[in-house]
């Protein structure tokens, strides 16, 4: 939840409206938007029924919408649209951030937050290991690079339509000891190698996730206590809307 509070703790007084969360999930930042806009409405949208499901457990939404973020439309303009670790999912950024600035209410705000984390160690391994031993499939080794640049892009891209505070943070993570493999392995298994494992037999999943694992070895060596340190980038900007 680090970088979803840090994101949240730069979000500037907000024009009346409600407050998105965009890519709620299963309601991960919902307890923390209610206590930092208590007077707020809630809302939640996500792709994901049986994210949304798991959302309104948490009994904080005053509603949750079914859609594709790229496409969602609100029916009435929000104060804040917040995104936390979605939108490097989703295309043509050039597109998509104008468009979510154009959603909100005059001095509303985007908050966004994205891994950026395509060419660390963790997530090129997974590229180039693919293209090493499946070439017929992954013969390029960027084809999954996220659609992301430096903060300083999303600046330039974005100053037109508001203020904007952009930053990047790499959080050091102390990932525990797995029996099942190596933890940046076990990180990374249901994102970043998504897209591979997804094009591979159940024999070849096992072995392209032997030979990551090999590669992973030297680059992010255990600790003394069998715990490992995993450096991991995040970018954030939040764009307070200009005048219509």
């Amino acid at each position: 939840m680090r970088p979803a509070l840090d994101l949240m703790a730069q979000v500037p007084r907000l024009p009346e409206g409600d407050v998105i969360d965009l890519g709620c999930g299963s309601g991960a930042a919902a307890s923390a938007l209610a206590a930092r806009f208590p007077d707020r409405r809630i809302i939640g949208v996500d792709s994901s029924p049986a994210m949304l499901a798991k959302a309104a457990e948490t009994g904080v939404y005053a509603d949750l919408i079914e859609a594709d973020a790229a496409t969602w439309r609100p029916d009435t303009p929000p104060a804040l649209i917040f995104s936390n670790a979605l939108l490097q999912w989703l295309p043509d950024h050039d597109t998509l951030m104008p468009h979510l600035v154009a959603l909100l209410e005059p001095y509303g705000v985007l908050a966004v937050q994205m891994p950026r984390q395509e060419a660390a160690p963790s997530h090129r391994l997974i590229r180039e290991v693919a293209a090493a031993r499946y070439p017929d499939r992954f013969g390029a080794s960027d084809a999954f690079r996220a659609p992301l640049r430096p903060a300083t892009g999303y600046v330039r891209l974005l100053e037109p339509e508001g203020e904007i505070n952009a930053w990047e943070t790499e959080y050091v993570q102390r990932l525990q000891h797995a029996a099942e493999g190596h933890p940046v392995r076990m990180f990374t298994s249901s994102t970043a190698m998504r897209p591979v494992l997804d094009r591979l037999t159940a024999e070849e999943q096992t072995d392209f996730i032997a030979a990551y694992e090999a590669a992973l070895s030297p680059v992010y060596p255990q600790e003394p206590d069998g715990t490992v340190l995993f450096p991991f980038l995040r970018l954030f900007f939040v764009l307070r809307r200009g005048i219509l």
